[in-house]
């Protein structure tokens, strides 16, 4: 799937959550700030959930930065492990950088 699609989804997957936040709160009798809140927190809740992919990235891609940093991996143990983890985690790559 080309990258703008993926950035489409994910905008898209945002915005339903704003609107379904949006949508509810009207129809409630909470105050304009608990109806800002709800909507807040359904906004952080739909980032939260489509930024796991790259926490979890950084995590592993720290590990390995650390593994290759301690010196105990031969060159081309380091090659192989590098080019392992930056293709296990490709479809994360904003498209200018895709190849």
């Amino acid at each position: 799937m080309p990258q703008q699609d993926k950035n489409s989804e994910r905008y898209i997957a945002i915005a339903r959550a704003c609107l379904r936040a949006i949508n509810d709160s009207s129809s409630s009798k909470s105050s304009q700030q608990e109806k800002i809140q709800a909507v807040y927190e359904a906004i952080d809740k739909a980032f939260q959930a489509e930024f796991q992919d790259y926490r979890q990235a950084l995590l592993v891609m720290t590990t390995v930065l650390e593994k290759i940093a301690s010196g105990e991996l031969t060159a081309e143990a380091t090659a192989s492990l590098a080019k392992k983890t930056l293709n296990q985690y490709e479809h994360l790559k904003p498209a200018s950088a895709v190849h």
